[in-house]
């Protein structure tokens, strides 16, 4: 993903977040060790509450969950931010989940991939908005880019088959994955 030269909020460069994100963004291997405290955390804790909110919005866009870990910094490490992340993750109402939802965008393929496999990745994402009102989110981590696209495809295909109140709870858990490996980018700067 490439990044603007200046930030919606005029972030410090380790802060800035791309102008759109997909669902499924740059993921960090499973394997891949983060350190618990990084400088970029400590610019995060220092730039105003409406700086703060706004990078997070780029991680998660419901307001109380940006508002809510803007307003309980400073982070002592990465650890202890990302644990802020998990609870407020969890504690999305219904409202704050689909305010979230509406700033995502449906992973897609790299333009190089077949016709065919487009197509059938817009119909499966056609079929899932369809039942379910909101765009498909899936955290791939740990997975490379030629396996990607076969997941979000198994993915959609099996969630599909949810209830809606069990999809609601498998979407929160993605939209929770993402919004960790979007303020690990944010706050390492990778």
């Amino acid at each position: 993903m490439s990044r603007s030269s200046e930030s919606p909020a005029g972030l410090p460069e380790q802060l800035r977040q791309p102008a759109t994100r997909t669902a499924v963004p740059v993921q960090n291997s499973a394997a891949e060790q983060v350190p618990t405290h990084v400088p970029g955390l400590d610019r995060f804790n220092a730039v105003p509450a409406a700086e703060a909110e706004a990078a997070l919005l780029e991680c998660c866009g419901s307001r109380r969950w940006a508002q809510r870990l803007a307003a309980h910094r400073p982070y002592p490490d990465l650890d202890a931010l990302l644990a802020a992340a998990d609870e407020a993750g969890y504690d999305l109402a219904p409202a704050d989940l689909a305010e979230a939802l509406t700033a995502e965008v449906s992973p897609g393929l790299h333009h190089a991939a077949p016709h065919s496999a487009h197509l059938a990745l817009r119909a499966a994402h056609a079929a899932y908005e369809s039942r379910f009102g909101h765009v498909f989110v899936i955290c791939l981590d740990g997975l490379g880019p030629a396996e990607q696209p076969d997941q979000v495809l198994a993915g959609i295909r099996a969630r599909l088959a949810h209830e809606p109140d069990q999809e609601r709870v498998a979407t929160a858990e993605e939209m929770r994955r993402l919004a960790r490996g979007r303020i690990i980018e944010l706050v390492s700067g990778s």
